[in-house]
């Protein structure tokens, strides 16, 4: 059966006065302490009294003491009391100072290119704040999951949200190893991308993700077959790299690879440039010194973060 944990309206109000009446056993004291008139203490405190239904204070002429009601209320209310400056405190902490947990939503194949030359520098620049990086495909809720902000390719980012560039515009490029080219052939143009084995991209959406192509100057989709299909660039990269086939991922990706030999590129001439990648966060939310400070750290980081070429 669910519990109904709802604070009565009002229920609160009092209780710092109650504390400084019951430590200055004194209502007159009790208001020069919290900046008031004796008697705006005595009707707060009367009407506390009148929610709680019992008298928590003796009152005479010449003294005011608790009642063993009032006692009771003190040992529990005091220590509460307490705990909720405290929580104020913390929270309050949180708006002033860089520091608290910082939870990224990160598509994996982000976290290599963006994330990791910066992790250690942003750590020991801001030791107070602790980072959680959320390695996913999937398009969150930042608002609902409860995260700080989100990184993703600018394609695939809410109008409504407020972005900071994270790269340069990049393109999405072909590659597949040199012995799978010699074997298979190097394609001339995009029609002959048919021909071959396309390692396959699922959107988080369940779609299958189609190639684009530059044809004329113009952006197009299109349909392509192969042997293997994921969720995720690394990998798609990693299946590129294993000689599954041609594959289409991000140009900072590939590029040590491609340094290396371990990948060729094919079709330059025809790879789309897409936006880059952004960090995100709802435009309704506060920017808490926390996320000001990765925000910062990556604006004075640029080349570090690009991951491309100078």
């Amino acid at each position: 059966m669910k519990q109904n944990y709802t604070v009565e309206r009002g229920a609160l109000d009092g209780i710092e006065a109650f504390l400084r009446v019951a430590e200055r056993q004194s209502f007159r004291q009790a208001a020069d302490d919290l900046g008031v008139s004796p008697s705006a203490v005595s009707q707060v405190v009367r009407a506390l009294e009148a929610r709680v239904g019992v008298a928590l204070f003796t009152r005479t002429t010449r003294s005011v003491g608790l009642t063993e009601a009032g006692a009771r209320f003190l040992e529990h209310a005091e220590p509460a009391f307490e705990a909720m400056l405290a929580a104020s405190d913390a929270a309050k902490g949180l708006a002033e100072r860089p520091s608290g947990l910082l939870r990224l939503a990160v598509p994996r194949s982000v976290v290599p290119l963006l994330l990791e030359p910066i992790l250690a520098s942003f750590c020991a620049a801001y030791p107070e704040i602790t980072i959680e990086i959320a390695a996913s495909e999937e398009l969150v809720d930042l608002a609902k999951d409860g995260f700080d902000a989100g990184v993703r390719m600018g394609q695939f980012i809410a109008d409504d949200m407020v972005t900071i560039r994270l790269s340069p515009p990049f393109r999405l490029i072909f590659v597949a190893t040199p012995s799978y080219l010699d074997r298979m052939g190097r394609p001339a143009s995009p029609d002959e991308l048919r021909d071959h084995a396309c390692i396959r991209i699922r959107r988080s959406s369940g779609a299958l993700g189609d190639w684009r192509v530059v044809v004329d100057g113009r952006p197009i989709d299109m349909r392509v077959s192969g042997p293997m299909i994921a969720n995720d660039f690394l990998t798609i990269l990693s299946a590129a790299i294993a000689g599954v086939g041609l594959a289409q991922v991000p140009e900072p990706m590939a590029l040590a690879h491609i340094d290396s030999g371990a990948l060729e590129e094919v079709l330059p001439e025809h790879a789309p440039k897409i936006p880059g990648v952004f960090l995100f966060f709802s435009e309704r939310r506060q920017v808490l010194p926390k996320l000001r400070a990765f925000i910062n750290h990556v604006k004075a980081n640029p080349v570090q973060v690009a991951g491309l070429r100078a």
